[in-house]
């Protein structure tokens, strides 16, 4: 009979996946919640985030990105028209149609939330974890980047 701890088994990859799920789920609540969104909807949202990623787009490109009719996406625009978040302008490669861009103030809007979600995170990050803590997560951001590559 050994006296010898047996060393520490790896996770379950099924069980890391599902406790890896949650956690994200909740720290996308969390900074969400850091971040006004005004009374804009997720898919108006969601097609904001397209724009600013991928750049100008039309109704259609819009529509197939998100995976919705191009009728229901032309609606979600015409929201984000009146909102002053969107504008259009015709497409130089096909005048019939209009590539829509993120107007300054959305622009401004975006770059205030992604810094009160920053800033609530740093917060976190400094009231909660130790350095030995702070350098760990920071090893596991290296991990997580590569679960996250295409």
């Amino acid at each position: 009979m050994s006296l010898q701890n047996d060393p520490p088994t790896a996770p379950d990859a099924l069980t890391l996946a599902h406790e890896l799920r949650l956690v994200i789920g909740r720290l996308k609540r969390r900074l969400r919640e850091q971040a006004y969104l005004g009374d804009l909807t997720w898919s108006q949202v969601a097609v904001l985030g397209h724009i600013d990623r991928e750049g100008p787009a039309t109704v259609t490109a819009l529509a197939r990105a998100e995976g919705m009719r191009p009728q229901s996406m032309g609606a979600t625009v015409a929201a984000l028209e009146a909102a002053g978040l969107v504008s259009g302008a015709p497409d130089p490669k096909d005048g019939r149609q209009t590539l829509l861009s993120l107007t300054p103030a959305c622009r401004d809007l975006i770059v205030a939330g992604r810094a009160a979600r920053e800033d609530w995170l740093q917060r976190a990050i400094q009231s909660n974890l130790t350095a030995e803590e702070t350098v760990q997560l920071s090893a596991a951001v290296v991990l997580l980047r590569r679960l996250a590559a295409p």
